[in-house]
């Protein structure tokens, strides 16, 4: 644990450098718009939904809007996302769910928004790092792929993996850490095609010149 501790410490100075105002690329304006964005970009890129949601909140700007509206009107705004259907349907009954349970307002803790239609563990985490200032690490596939490369976890799942993260890094830098390593695993870490060459984290890589 010692080591692993060094380890994260010499991570987070490097995404420190590399990306110090990191946050979420998914566009947004409220907390209700970050969930949205949130539900509707899993097994889709952030730049998807980003092209999808102004039209879809200029039509629908706040849960009691979409709350109204079924899920067939609402899939022609997300159409180019993948799994539009299924995601048109979840994000109605969200809508609803926060109108009859929340008085229409994203609530502030993570079982209550765990209870919505289409969130999960790492939604929930998400927006409430994102649009709150909860501490979290959230792990998608690039939290993933780099936890194992740089040796900070050895679990499958995400959630466990959040866990060895959290006991690894400062809780302030929690929300840091999670969109710092998300830019770094999009851009320069890549699962096929990584940029190894002059990694600013080459020496913390445990998949060095395995590529």
């Amino acid at each position: 644990m010692k080591a692993k501790k060094a380890r994260a410490a010499r991570v987070l100075a490097v995404m420190e450098a590399l990306y110090p105002q990191a946050a979420t690329e998914l566009e947004h304006r409220n907390p209700f718009e970050l969930l949205i964005a949130t539900v509707l970009s899993a097994q889709a890129t952030d730049a998807s939904v980003n092209r999808a949601t102004p039209a879809l909140f200029a039509r629908y700007p706040d849960a009691l809007a979409l709350a109204q509206a079924s899920p067939e009107e609402v899939e022609p705004y997300i159409k180019t996302i993948g799994l539009y259907r299924s995601k048109a349907k979840n994000i109605v009954l969200l809508a609803r769910r926060l109108v009859e349970q929340h008085g229409g307002q994203v609530p502030l803790d993570k079982a209550s928004l765990r209870e919505l239609p289409g969130v999960g563990w790492k939604t929930a985490t998400v927006v409430l790092g994102a649009a709150f200032g909860v501490p979290g690490i959230a792990v998608d596939t690039h939290l993933t792929r780099l936890a194992r490369r740089l040796g900070l976890s050895e679990q499958k799942d995400p959630e466990k993996i959040g866990k060895d993260l959290e006991r690894l890094f400062p809780k302030d830098k929690w929300i840091f850490v999670h969109h710092a390593l998300i830019l770094f695993g999009r851009y320069r870490c890549t699962a096929r095609k990584p940029q190894c060459e002059g990694c600013p984290l080459g020496a913390e890589c445990l998949s060095k010149g395995a590529w």
